[in-house]
């Protein structure tokens, strides 16, 4: 069974970075699959902001892209995100997520709180 865990601070200043990692176990990042990141802000739907591949190609979604990075640490089978520059539009529940193409996000974790304010 494939586990997925955010961890990360839950409050961040704005201009600051958002750094999250998500823990795998039950499965390695190296063998398939897409390790996505996604947002779900108070009251509205969810965001996907981007994956790494299996073999560490990284994927953004064009709206977060200038902000958005994603790497992994194949060593501790986690990846991680950092968005930059945040505003309190970034206030958001950030899930990981596995991806697999053909039935889309399979494995989520439950979720962090991210709350951006001074």
């Amino acid at each position: 069974q494939v586990q997925l865990q955010e961890s990360g601070p839950g409050l961040v200043k704005p201009s600051q970075t958002l750094s999250l990692t998500c823990t795998v176990s039950g499965g390695s990042i190296t063998n398939g699959y897409a390790w996505n990141w996604i947002r779900q802000p108070p009251g509205k739907g969810l965001e996907w902001i981007g994956y790494i591949t299996y073999s560490g190609n990284t994927y953004y979604s064009p709206s977060l892209k200038s902000r958005t990075s994603i790497s992994r640490d194949t060593s501790k089978n986690q990846f991680s995100l950092r968005l930059s520059s945040v505003t309190p539009e970034d206030t958001a529940v950030y899930y990981c997520a596995r991806g697999d193409g053909a039935v889309g996000m399979d494995y989520w974790g439950k979720g962090t709180l991210v709350t951006v304010s001074s």
